[in-house]
């Protein structure tokens, strides 16, 4: 298992030391990769036929996290709920006394009511749906799998009828659906959604990494289909209605629903999966994932942004930043 190694936690030191201790502490702890969807913009595409975690280490890990005075659980994959023994694990959690015990999923298991029934019984309180696309077509081109459209929203039907009145989204925005995304928004709110996520796609490693061209927009192409979308959410007076990993240059006045802004004040988060272990994400991803080229340190947003992944520059460069001026540059 790979623990971040000693220098980067030195650096990320001071940052864990300003943490308040009234944020939420929140742990996502990753089964394993294994999934019955095949994204192909996937960031753990190549990690499918990794050892899954046993029952017995993911209780462990849930009881230490409680012990460390944890109060948010979120449990994803891979797909979850493909396990076996993730009722029990729901069970558990709940035993333990989480406050909130949530998932991300693709929703195909929930479309079989006898189990979404099982697993909210057992304690799950809270789920986020993958939603890609407003269509069968688009969506199911993107998961590469036949029905999990219409299994998704027979699933979200389900978990809404038993209950569940805290329901959210991610949707990964690629080239593929990125023009579609005013269309996406509207979708999703006509489903009642009112916690929706719209991710700029991570080419860091998977699927995007693999097959970059095929699927990675340029953010100042998909930058005003983004911002469009995010209007939906102002005009209908939603609280959650964020984008997530783009430059705030382009999203000057909607920093209110950047993501990253949002968390860093909200949640501690850590990351616990079969292969790593992550105690510090909102500091960590700034230290190693993302990168802000020299020309932002005249922007005025520059301590707010965290610039692009560095995959992205890589391939792309840094043409489309747009340092914003101001008497204000931190």
């Amino acid at each position: 298992m790979i623990i971040l190694n000693s220098l980067v936690m030195k650096n990320l030191g001071p940052c864990l030391l300003e943490m308040k201790s009234e944020k939420i502490k929140k742990t996502v702890i990753i089964t394993g990769y294994r999934c019955n969807n095949l994204c192909r913009f996937c960031v753990d595409a190549n990690k499918r036929n990794l050892i899954e975690k046993t029952t017995s280490e993911i209780i462990s890990e849930m009881a230490e996290a409680r012990r460390r005075g944890r109060t948010y659980l979120e449990i994803i994959g891979g797909e979850q709920t493909i396990r076996t023994d993730i009722v029990d694990i729901i069970k558990f959690a709940k035993k333990l006394g989480f406050e909130v015990i949530t998932m991300a999923t693709n929703g195909r298991m929930l479309s079989y009511r006898g189990f979404a029934r099982e697993i909210i019984a057992a304690g799950l309180n809270q789920v986020i749906f993958s939603i890609h696309g407003h269509t069968q077509k688009l969506h199911d081109s993107l998961t590469q799998s036949e029905g999990s459209f219409k299994q998704l929203l027979q699933g979200l039907k389900n978990i809404k009828e038993l209950g569940v009145t805290k329901i959210g989204s991610n949707t990964t925005i690629v080239k593929q659906n990125y023009r579609s995304l005013f269309e996406i928004g509207n979708f999703l709110y006509s489903l009642k959604i009112r916690n929706a996520e719209f991710i700029f796609v991570d080419p860091t490693r998977g699927g995007a990494y693999d097959y970059f061209n095929e699927l990675v927009p340029r953010i100042s192409e998909a930058a005003p289909f983004i911002r469009k979308c995010l209007e939906i959410g102002r005009e209908k007076q939603v609280k959650h209605w964020h984008i997530r990993y783009v430059p705030l240059c382009h999203f000057l006045g909607y920093e209110s629903q950047i993501s990253e802004l949002h968390e860093q004040n909200i949640f501690q988060t850590e990351h616990l999966a079969p292969d790593f272990k992550n105690f510090s994400v909102e500091a960590s991803r700034r230290q190693i994932g993302r990168i802000k080229p020299d020309k932002c340190r005249m922007c005025k947003k520059y301590a707010l942004c965290e610039g692009i992944w560095v995959e992205y520059y890589k391939r792309y460069g840094d043409e489309e930043l747009i340092p914003i001026r101001g008497p204000d540059v931190v």
